[in-house]
């Protein structure tokens, strides 16, 4: 991409992150190049040392954006109506810092006029109607620089949130995701590919088949007011991830937390920051935990809103304060 395209899809993305409507969506994560917050003291941010697991994030804001302090570059995006192109800005930050990428890859529109039925999806995909929408994004996936993780159909576990996906029957989703990785090392040769469920009770029902799985990822977040709600009382970041890596752990793959986000006060965050990162020894097989270093996208159930992950906070006029909380 020459100096000139750059420019119009940073200025783009720069509409994108203000607000504005664009023809095609842009890939969620690709971060801000020039982010003022990059370097911001945070007492949220994970405490990362010599022995700490790898470390990435989800990074819209650049917040991680010094280099060193990550290692893994997310990325989420539909795979359709979606500019594809624009997955080279995000090849060029990752390649300039010595990152990997993550790509999870949502099967549908983000537009909900665009959505069918989960029973519509299912069909399609199975019937290889939707195999172009699979090869475009592998396709654009190997021309980039940098490795490639793709994570597709991700919580299809979690019956109570909003994707197509997670409505289907086990059997329905393995086939659905056997296909689709299919289609996909078709075009991207060297990818690994990432079965990533919530880590809900019943999740065996979903595992596709070692064939068609390098990678088990989990999602793991900790929002104190929630946990005093349902639990009473403060849960830890080993307590969260326990319960879905002991279903997963039998597979005998690599685990990453995938997504990961704790809010709560100074105390409850503190642990957490200092625990994610950290070597645990009831978890041998946890090699990396990604960061959703932005505000929940859905509504958390029983009313406890949209927590925010983000580990810098901006006032008003967009400058950063001194602290993370």
């Amino acid at each position: 991409m020459n100096r000139k395209s750059k420019a119009v899809a940073f200025g783009c993305l720069g509409l994108l992150l203000s607000g504005t409507v664009l023809a095609a969506n842009m890939p969620r994560g690709i971060p801000d190049e020039n982010s003022p917050t990059k370097a911001t003291p945070s007492d949220k941010r994970p405490v990362l040392t010599e022995t700490s697991l790898d470390f990435g994030a989800y990074d819209p804001h650049g917040d991680f954006g010094t280099p060193g302090s990550s290692k893994i570059e997310h990325l989420f995006l539909p795979w359709e109506d979606v500019d594809l192109s624009t997955l080279a800005l995000a090849d060029d930050y990752a390649q300039a810092r010595g990152r990997s990428l993550l790509i999870t890859i949502e099967p549908w529109s983000w537009s909900p006029e665009w959505r069918v039925t989960e029973e519509e999806l299912l069909r399609s995909i199975l019937s290889g109607e939707r195999d172009q929408n699979m090869a475009q994004v592998c396709s654009a996936a190997a021309a980039l620089k940098s490795p490639v993780i793709i994570r597709w159909g991700q919580e299809m576990d979690e019956t109570d949130n909003q994707f197509s996906w997670s409505h289907w029957r086990g059997e329905d989703f393995k086939a659905a995701y056997r296909h689709v990785v299919g289609v996909c090392r078709g075009h991207l040769k060297n990818a690994k590919f990432m079965w990533s469920p919530k880590g809900n009770e019943g999740l065996d029902a979903f595992y596709p088949g070692d064939d068609v799985v390098d990678i088990v990822g989990l999602s793991v977040f900790g929002y104190q007011p929630y946990d005093e709600g349902t639990t009473g009382r403060a849960q830890t970041f080993v307590e969260r991830l326990a319960p879905g890596y002991g279903r997963v752990m039998n597979y005998g793959k690599p685990v990453m937390v995938a997504e990961l986000g704790y809010e709560g006060d100074g105390s409850y965050v503190a642990s957490w920051a200092a625990s994610v990162a950290e070597r645990h020894a009831e978890f041998p097989q946890l090699t990396a935990v990604v960061y959703f270093n932005d505000r929940e996208i859905y509504d958390w159930p029983q009313g406890y809103g949209r927590p925010d992950w983000r580990v810098v906070r901006e006032t008003i006029s967009g400058q950063a304060p001194d602290g993370g909380m």
